[in-house]
Formats: C-alpha cells, structure tokens, sequence
C-alpha cells in the first residue's frame, strides 16, 4: 500500500537474508537445477523487483489531494487533527480531498464526537520513519494538536532499514507528540504481502519483514502511552480479498474505497483517544499504563 522502490533489494540484507538460503535451494529444486543456492534465490528476486516496478510504474505521481481544513465548522469547538507518515497517512491514490486518510477521518470525528476539526496533513508521500522528526520540526510554533494520527514503515521495508532504527524514530516522534499534550494513535506497517502486482516469493519475504516491523511498532508505541492500530489484522484482509476495489490505478496506494476503509477501521482508537468511546474493537491496543511521564 506504500510505494515500494525496487531499485535496491532490501531482500538480501536484513530479516529476510536469513531466509535466503533455504529459498535457494527451494527454488533449485522446484526448478529442477542441482545444487541451488542463496545467490540463485537473489537473481530470482532481482528479476521479481524489475517485474514489479515495471507493472507498477507511477500513474498517480507524487502528490496527494490537499485535504488541510475545517470540517464541519458550524458544531463549534474544534478538534485538532494531525496526520503523520507516508503516502497513506498523505492520501496519495484518493482522488478528491474528503477521500483521504485524513479528510475521511476528520469527518468521522465530527460526526461521532459533535465537534468540528482542524486537520493538519505533515504526511509526505515517500517517507520513512526517519522522516517523521523533519515533519514535527515544520509544524508552527506552539502547535498542539488533540490528537495525531501516524502511519509509517512500508518504505522502511523496502528501503531494507533495521527494524530498530526504523522503530527508535517512530519512538522519538511519539515522545514529541505526548511531551506537546497530544493523543497519538499509530497505524501500524500494512502486510505488503497484499501486494498482487509483486510476485512470489518476493511477495512472502515482504509480508514476513512488514509484520516483523508492525510487531515491533506496536510494542515501541504501546510503551510510550500511543494507542496502537494493527492495519495488517483490521484492514489488510479487505485488501487481500477484494483488491480490485481496495486498490487504485497503480495496485499499491488505497482506493477511495480503501481509505474509506482503512479510516472507519482507525476511528474507534482515534474517538478513544479523545474521550468519545471507551471500547475499542479486535485489532486495536491501548496503553497499559501512562507513557506521558
């Protein structure tokens, strides 16, 4: 659901390299070719990346719909809406403004809690979890949102960063966040084993590393006092199942439909962190304990 550079193969390197020699020999044998080895499986690979980024290709470009507004301004009292991360918190694949992430969102808000809000998208198409301290750093002085929304890690997998230093800077942006008197709901890595234009056994190395990355998400910002989204458990079988009407034209960014989707299944955590409901569904996990101290 992130767009994947394929120009560097994050496979050989990092949690996936581990699996690379039984794939090897897996694949030598299923091809009949004696003596298969790690290096044959990295060709094989290779081959996939430029299958994949020629059946991709970028026909939605680089810029999201500009969905920065206030909605519903006539119920009063705004709330403060902040979406962080990459193309999916950005809402690149929507075509209108009220179809993304962040305008999908804003408007469940407004309709559950009876309050206007104030959205605010730093998300940058293409980032990874580095990035996130940069978009915190160009938000205005004294801004304090009620609550944000962060949505990062599919280009961490593909760019092959460690899964620790990829989850040390979603940390860093949630301590920022918390330390400012903000409510933080994080979105955790979608299984980029939902990507259909990716062959196998690209595809099954990428949903392994995503869910690793996911895993590790959800426990850094759990410790931290965030609110925890797993998209893998409450979205990613819709866009499995139904890719065709999940997807947009180029299969890996959501449809209207999938954000449609993807935002009614982070709205529980988002109304829990303001205070609207107390219950939240299977797929979403709160703080045990206060990480705001």
């Amino acid at each position: 659901m992130v767009a994947p550079v394929f120009d560097r193969i994050w496979f050989t390197g990092g949690v996936a390299s581990r699996h690379l020699t039984r794939a090897g020999v897996a694949l030598a044998v299923l091809g009949g070719v004696a003596g298969g080895t790690a290096y044959g499986a990295r060709e094989l690979l290779q081959r996939q990346a430029a299958q994949a980024r020629r059946a991709i290709g970028k026909p939605l470009g680089e810029q999201a719909p500009d969905a920065d507004r206030h909605y519903k301004r006539k119920y009063g009292e705004p709330v403060d809406l902040l979406l962080l991360g990459d193309s999916i918190a950005a809402g690149l694949g929507a075509e209108k403004a009220k179809h993304t992430l962040g305008g999908r969102l804003a408007r469940g808000i407004a309709s559950r809690a009876g309050r206007s809000v104030r959205l605010r998208t730093a998300a940058v198409v293409g980032s990874e979890s580095s990035m996130l301290a940069a978009q915190l750093a160009l938000l205005p002085a004294g801004y304090r949102p009620d609550v944000a929304v962060i949505v990062v890690g599919g280009n961490d997998v593909t760019h092959r960063v460690p899964v620790a230093s990829s989850v040390r800077h979603l940390a860093e942006a949630v301590d920022d966040l918390r330390a400012r008197g903000t409510e933080v709901v994080v979105g955790t890595c979608p299984d980029l084993g939902a990507l259909r234009p990716v062959p196998q056994p690209l595809r099954a190395l990428g949903s392994r590393a995503s869910r690793q990355l996911a895993d590790a998400q959800r426990a850094a910002a759990l410790d931290r006092g965030a609110r925890v989204v797993s998209l893998a458990h409450v979205v990613g079988p819709f866009f499995i199942t139904n890719p065709e009407e999940m997807f947009s034209l180029d299969r890996f960014h959501p449809s209207a439909h999938g954000y449609k989707r993807t935002a009614k299944a982070m709205l529980p955590s988002v109304l829990a962190a303001l205070g609207v409901v107390a219950d939240v569904p299977f797929g979403h996990h709160a703080p045990e304990v206060d990480g705001s101290g």
